[in-house]
């Protein structure tokens, strides 16, 4: 009798992974155009109320993109709370500074009344990135849908994958490259230091306890200013706008900083000086047009960055129906396997 239940339950949950996987074989464009037309639109309108009510949000969705994607896949791990047996990304020093992760929950709330257990987290994180792009005067860029959400913290691989503010060139090339962005790419995505500001925390080893002569002196008292403790308290609002020219606006005038030396982070200075990136850095400074494309091909490319499809699906309970279905019947089956090899 075991054994029939085991039979059954084997077939039942391998068929309904293998029509789900059928159906979901890749990223598409327009992924929810019968499941949840109004899906991109309910998101994007959602953006602008937020960014019209909280304007630095539209910096944090950019940001959800790189660190989320950017750790081993687009799958909104980002995203997970800790539990006693985890450790979520968002909580590490490495995503010091994230914020207004409640925001990705309003606009799902939204699209959820619209289309319960259709959306992932993780399409939901990637097109608020998009158009949060949008508001701050970015290009509007296309990209897929029909990504499924992690349900494993990468906490303890982070360090492995996301470059750091203070690495040489040579890791932060290496680390773009090793998920196929390269050397032009790099340097539009980290135009994104355009808009936002920097906590004094990242800041205060060029200024104490002596100031980097690289720094271009008339920007130093700016920012002494801005951060007058060597040792700055993290929870304190000391920060210094990225651009004090268009610190709201995703534009080309980073480049033209960084060439006068006006760079905040390491990264900033070394993108500006180092032979492999200076040439694009010259010409993105140059062309806003050139910047725009270099940008959005990156940001492709990263929100495309191994994401779960297809038979690689694993779910959150509330991101779609068929993942509570097949989560389910795997807990059946685990527990009958159980019962009779016990």
């Amino acid at each position: 009798m075991a054994s029939k239940h085991l039979l059954f339950f084997a077939i039942l949950f391998f068929s309904a992974v293998s029509v789900f996987a059928e159906e979901n074989p890749s990223l598409v464009m327009d992924y929810y155009k019968d499941t949840c037309p109004q899906a991109e639109e309910i998101i994007k309108e959602q953006v602008k109320l937020l960014y019209k009510r909280h304007k630095n949000t539209a910096f944090s969705w950019l940001r959800n993109i790189f660190h989320d994607c950017f750790v081993e896949s687009c799958d909104a791990s980002l995203l997970l709370d800790s539990t006693r047996r985890m450790l979520s990304e968002k909580e590490t020093d490495r995503s010091f500074g994230m914020r207004n992760f409640r925001y990705i929950e309003t606009i799902k709330e939204a699209v959820e009344r619209e289309c319960p257990g259709v959306v992932s987290c993780a399409d939901i994180l990637v097109l608020s990135g998009r158009d949060g792009i949008v508001a701050l005067g970015g290009p509007h860029i296309p990209l897929k849908t029909g990504r499924r959400d992690g349900r494993k913290s990468r906490a303890d691989i982070l360090e492995q994958h996301l470059p750091d503010h203070n690495e040489s060139m040579s890791v932060v090339l290496e680390r773009f490259a090793n998920i196929g962005i390269n050397t032009p790419g790099v340097v539009a995505l980290l135009g994104s230091h355009s808009v936002g500001r920097t906590h004094c925390v990242k800041l205060v080893h060029r200024l104490y306890p002596e100031v980097d002569p690289q720094l271009n002196p008339d920007h130093v008292p700016h920012m002494l200013k801005k951060c007058p403790d060597p040792i700055p308290d993290p929870k304190a609002v000391q920060y210094v706008r990225n651009d004090r020219g268009t610190p709201m606006v995703l534009d080309n005038n980073y480049y033209r900083n960084i060439l006068d030396n006006k760079g905040l982070m390491l990264v900033d200075h070394q993108l500006a000086m180092d032979k492999r990136t200076k040439p694009y850095v010259k010409k993105m400074a140059k062309s806003q047009n050139y910047f725009f494309k270099e940008f959005a091909r990156a940001i492709t490319i990263l929100s495309e960055n191994n994401p779960l499809t297809g038979t690689k699906v694993k779910y959150r309970e509330s991101s779609a129906i068929m993942g509570m279905i097949c989560t389910r019947l795997w807990a059946e089956f685990s527990a009958l396997l159980d019962t009779i090899w016990l």
